[in-house]
């Protein structure tokens, strides 16, 4: 019988049954998935498999939603209602993948808006979403984060990622403590929406450019139809997103799984000063 689940570590070549491949030093009791999405179906077109992943290794899952959606509309007699059309839809499509409602947490920026929003106090002298962030990761106490790809994708997921890879340090520094009480996120992984990432990861790893993400979920088809099922909630956004729901065939490999990329990494690197020592004693003369 095919396996539902299968983690994969490109720089090592190794290949698990263990999430602790993408989420290391996996906690099952007191682990709290969350993924920071553009828009409502961003989540689950590009980290479904992680979600279904982690909800298996009984982790509870959050999605923050950070643009409201309304420029979202393919027929103009919804450009009024498309935002509230898609609240439901969203409640509907991440129900199916048991998320409750009340783990849904919404920014309601506007779409092509949220690079506009970053930070803690704006131009405007209202706030954006650094205190929002930070105090609702506190609140919930989230161990893992997943952010949308950088690279060339959509303005809008720019801006979620610099949101997320940034932010996310910050909530577990003692900082703003009467935000919540610091809180640390132990690993954060990008995930891809439709477009392939950045060439770094593999550039600094000397791995083959092809192969821009490091880690891999491999799953069942059983999992791809469960994922296909949420998305589809999004009748609204069926236009828009059906040459996303048509590539998801390119997804499936040879032996029957299908699979999902990511770029584990470090949103804080320490400075290692060796290398750099190294150089200096072999060229630098006192």
């Amino acid at each position: 019988m095919q396996k539902d689940f299968s983690f994969i570590d490109i720089n090592t070549k190794e290949t698990s049954d263990n999430i602790e491949l993408i989420f290391p030093n996996w906690d099952k009791e007191n682990e709290k998935v969350c993924v920071f999405s553009p828009h409502d179906d961003d989540a689950l077109i590009g980290a479904g498999y992680a979600i279904k992943a982690a909800q298996k290794n009984n982790a509870d899952v959050y999605i923050f939603i950070f643009c409201s959606g309304n420029a979202g509309y393919s027929i103009p007699e919804q450009k009024d209602e498309i935002v509230e059309i898609r609240k439901r839809e969203t409640i509907s499509a991440y129900g199916a993948l048991g998320i409750p409602e009340e783990n849904i947490v919404r920014f309601e920026y506007p779409d092509f808006s949220a690079i506009q929003n970053i930070g803690w106090f704006l131009n405007n002298e209202t706030e954006g979403s650094f205190k929002k962030v930070i105090s609702t990761l506190r609140k919930l106490k989230i161990t893992r984060i997943l952010v949308p790809n950088h690279y060339r994708e959509h303005i809008d997921h720019y801006a979620v990622n610099l949101i997320g890879s940034f932010d996310s340090p910050q909530a577990g520094d003692p900082i703003v403590v009467d935000w919540g009480e610091p809180c640390t996120v132990k690993s954060v992984l990008e995930y891809s929406v439709w477009a392939d990432f950045s060439p770094e990861d593999a550039l600094v790893n000397s791995r083959n450019t092809a192969l821009r993400a490091n880690r891999l979920i491999a799953v069942s088809s059983e999992i791809e139809k469960t994922v296909q099922k949420s998305i589809s909630c999004y009748v609204s956004q069926g236009e828009i997103i059906k040459g996303l729901v048509k590539s998801r065939e390119e997804r499936l490999c040879q032996n029957g799984m299908y699979i999902e990329p990511y770029i584990f990494f470090d949103p804080r690197p320490k400075l290692n000063f060796e290398p750099y020592k190294e150089f200096v004693a072999k060229y630098v003369k006192p």
